[in-house]
């Protein structure tokens, strides 16, 4: 399994505290990527610019990504653009949110 695999599998794990449900079925990664030196960069947003949990969820991306072996340095870009919206939810997260 490569790396970014075993990330994107790490991701999964860390909840959004508000709304209870992991950050990849939110559609809150927008990119992954594992460099030759095995640091890896998180490209994410999160549902609002002012979410009173943006710290929580920024070191809870790095504390889990971190814990992957082989794992080097991690590095969360925070981005705004394109903005988040119910639509880049998985279907499961929509279920769960009423959306469905």
């Amino acid at each position: 399994m490569s790396l970014e695999t075993k990330v994107g599998a790490a991701l999964f794990e860390v909840i959004d505290p508000e709304l209870g449900i992991n950050i990849m079925d939110l559609g809150l990664i927008y990119g992954i990527g594992v460099y030759e030196d095995h640091d890896v960069l998180i490209k994410m947003t999160l549902t609002t610019p002012g979410c009173p949990m943006h710290d929580s969820i920024i070191n809870g991306v790095k504390y889990r990504v971190g814990q992957v072996k082989g794992v080097g340095e991690v590095v969360v870009d925070l981005v705004w653009d394109p903005a988040w919206n119910p639509g880049k939810m998985s279907d499961k997260a929509k279920e769960m949110l009423g959306f469905g």
